[in-house]
Parts: structure tokens; sequence; C-alpha cells
């Protein structure tokens, strides 16, 4: 990292501090659903042990962080579900046939309130 940018890290870190007195943030700590500490900016140093063979990986491979189809949705679109399945069975199968005779391409089966809850 130049030396150049480096600087300009540290201008903008005094930059949002100054900003911050007259509009502090909602929270003293921002964390994850697993309770992880978040920054407010992840710089390419911030990444030391990052190793990308094994913590990037390739586009439709493990650990999927690039996505889990090779090509993305250049060659397919992505899937847009329709949530169904409340009321009787009847009620759910004519549903379903109805949003596939629209043009629905995946649906997500609620079997019942309870198992969903």
């Amino acid at each position: 990292m130049s030396e150049k940018f480096k600087e300009k890290v540290s201008a903008w870190e005094e930059k949002i501090a100054a900003q911050s007195v007259k509009r502090p943030e909602r929270k003293a700590e921002f964390t994850t659903v697993s309770e992880l500490p978040v920054k407010k900016v992840y710089w390419p140093w911030d990444a030391d042990s990052f190793d990308l063979e094994r913590d990037l990986g390739l586009p439709g491979s493990y650990p999927f962080t690039r996505g889990v189809q090779p090509t993305m949705y250049r060659g397919r679109l992505w899937t847009m579900r329709q949530y169904a399945g409340f009321g009787s069975a009847a009620e759910t199968n004519k549903r379903f046939k109805y949003l596939i005779e629209q043009g629905q391409t995946g649906l997500s089966v609620a079997f019942d309130l309870p198992t969903q809850i």
C-alpha cells in the first residue's frame, strides 16, 4: 500500500471522527448476528491472514464467497421465489399451479406455521 493512500486514509479517519462529534453513530459497537465486532471500514491491511485460495475460492466453488454458479447470473437469472402454502392442501395446490402458469420459476413451501416457525 502506498504511503499516499495511507495518508488519505488517516485524513478520512480524522474527518469521520470530527463529524462523529456532531452526529454520533447509533451504537458504540456494531456486531454480526454471531456477536463479532464489525469495523467501520475494512482495509487491505486488515486481512493479514487472508489466503486467497483458502478464503476466497473460485466462483461456483467452495467456500462460495463468489457465488454458487461459476458464471453467476450471466448465464442464468436468479430464481424469483413466491412464498406460498397457507390454507388447505387443495388451496395450496391451486396457488402453486397458478404461480407456475404465470412463469414462476421457484416455490418456497410452507408446510404449516408451527414447522415454519
